[in-house]
């Protein structure tokens, strides 16, 4: 059976699939790797601001992404679109532990999780790993871990070039587990196999 969508949630993908498949050109490949089902524990790189909404149109009504964002966004009113979207809010760069229970209580109840493992857009640069991925497939194992790769959303709002964007989702090595792997040193194997097909990306798509 189909995973029933929060209504602002579908609301929100329902509003943003004209931008990112009509103008955005969306491709989406490998979907098939991402469970319809059961606990998913979703990581992707993040070069712009519309890296969540593109994962959320790219996936459509197959799963609910349960998105770890920063705290920062949960503005008024904004932060009540959040909430009811069944976002988890994280301040960033401050080991939220709670943030980290609310994610686990999603993976165990059977959500799907995103993670930008970078913590924040990469804007240039090349950013470490934060461990929270680590730490969750860690309190989670059941957790399918599953990556993708975004390409193009930087392009977006270059009126009036049209930007080509590009979802793809695939099984990460070793199933995303190496047994006596730190939490850091897989949320930073994980990263590394992500951006090797997906590099830091700036606007008119210069790698």
């Amino acid at each position: 059976m189909p995973e029933r969508l929060d209504p602002a949630y579908l609301a929100v993908i329902t509003v943003g699939a004209p931008i990112i498949r009509g103008w955005g050109r969306l491709e989406v490949a490998g979907l098939e790797h991402l469970p319809a089902e059961g606990p998913v524990l979703l990581a992707g790189n993040h070069d712009s601001y519309w890296d969540p909404i593109a994962v959320g149109v790219a996936v459509g009504r197959r799963r609910q992404v349960h998105a770890l964002a920063k705290s920062s966004l949960w503005k008024p009113g904004l932060g009540r679109v959040l909430d009811a979207m069944g976002q988890i809010p994280i301040v960033r760069g401050a080991g939220d532990a709670r943030a980290l229970e609310r994610a686990v209580e999603a993976l165990r109840a059977g959500a799907c999780v995103g993670v930008f493992p970078e913590g924040t857009r990469a804007m240039g640069r090349t950013l470490r790993a934060r461990s929270g991925l680590g730490r969750l497939a860690a309190a989670v194992p059941e957790a399918a871990l599953v990556s993708c790769t975004l390409e193009g959303t930087v392009d977006l709002a270059r009126f009036p070039t049209r930007p080509r964007i590009r979802v793809r989702f695939f099984a990460p090595e070793h199933a995303g587990r190496v047994d006596g792997e730190e939490p850091g040193a897989l949320a930073a194997r994980i990263l590394g196999e992500i951006r090797r097909q997906a590099p830091i990306q700036h606007a008119g798509g210069r790698p």
